[in-house]
């Protein structure tokens, strides 16, 4: 059984695609097809059913993923060991992220990660937190970093960051140091999409005033933070985010923050991993590592 065939056919597993696959492994697609099909050959077992454009795992074809995965890190550890040097340590680490941590805590991560380890490749899938939730339990990434918790039997959370979420308005807009809720139906407003965790906190205060999403002035929502903030810089409407984004902002932008009266929500920003997925060598480490790493 061949290490490098194995590697294949894990790529053509995260990316449902033989074209796909072959794009991320410098191969053509027919010989990836062909490496696959030389393990559908030996093993005598059909991997991948054709569902449409996708390549979906079929029974064996997960047992043998299972399997591939803790030969892979095997070897990678086996390499490790005879390195005389740990910053030799190579290989791709894939997070999904939500935005805040997106832009403003992992580029910082990865700064520090890599003044030990500079030869990893990082791909970084910037989403939800929902979305970023899914891609761990389907096992498209390594694992999450996100603002919210999501309770599912597979996902094990490291918090790492504690934060508030406050109101920002341009500086067109007059409001006093800190603003009711029942102020900010006088302002038109700017959400995050339903499945944001920024959201869901928003959702839940709104609810314990006896207020819902319909009671404000809602002018738009977006999935992009910098959209956002686009929208309040030129005074089209306020909004509530992170702190982290917020003060990230206001030093260059002419933003201003406000407290929300009665507002005692704190959340995390978690690191977020498949307890059943074999991580690699270098998504190891850098789980390990990543309280250090703040």
């Amino acid at each position: 059984m061949d290490l490098h065939q194995l590697y294949i056919f894990t790529k053509v597993v995260e990316h449902r695609s033989f074209s796909k696959a072959a794009e991320h492994v410098y191969l053509s697609q027919s010989t990836v097809s062909s490496h696959i099909h030389s393990l559908e050959k030996m093993f005598n077992v059909t991997l991948f059913d054709r569902v449409g454009r996708e390549s979906i795992l079929t029974p064996h074809g997960e047992r043998l993923y299972e399997w591939a995965l803790k030969l892979l890190e095997l070897k990678d550890q086996a390499l490790l060991d005879l390195s005389q040097d740990m910053t030799e340590l190579k290989g791709n680490i894939r997070i999904a992220a939500s935005s805040v941590p997106g832009q403003f805590m992992i580029p910082k991560m990865i700064k520090q990660f890599r003044k030990n380890y500079p030869h990893i490749l990082f791909h970084i899938k910037q989403s939800s937190s929902k979305n970023a939730a899914e891609k761990v339990i389907n096992g498209s990434v390594d694992f999450g970093i996100i603002g919210e918790k999501y309770e599912h039997d597979k996902l094990y959370y490291i918090p790492l960051l504690k934060e508030k979420l406050v109101l920002v308005s341009s500086e067109q807009l007059e409001c006093t140091s800190s603003v009711s809720i029942h102020e900010l139906v006088k302002y038109p407003f700017v959400m995050r999409h339903s499945d944001s965790g920024t959201n869901t906190l928003v959702e839940r205060f709104l609810k314990e005033n006896g207020m819902t999403q319909d009671h404000l002035n809602i002018i738009a929502y977006t999935d992009s933070s910098q959209s956002l903030m686009q929208f309040v810089k030129e005074g089209i409407g306020i909004s509530i985010i992170s702190e982290i984004a917020a003060r990230e902002y206001s030093g260059s932008e002419k933003i201003w923050i406000y407290d929300i009266e009665d507002f005692y929500y704190e959340r995390y920003f978690y690191l977020v991993y498949n307890i059943n997925r074999t991580q690699s060598v270098a998504s190891n480490k850098f789980i390990e590592d990543v309280l250090n790493l703040m």
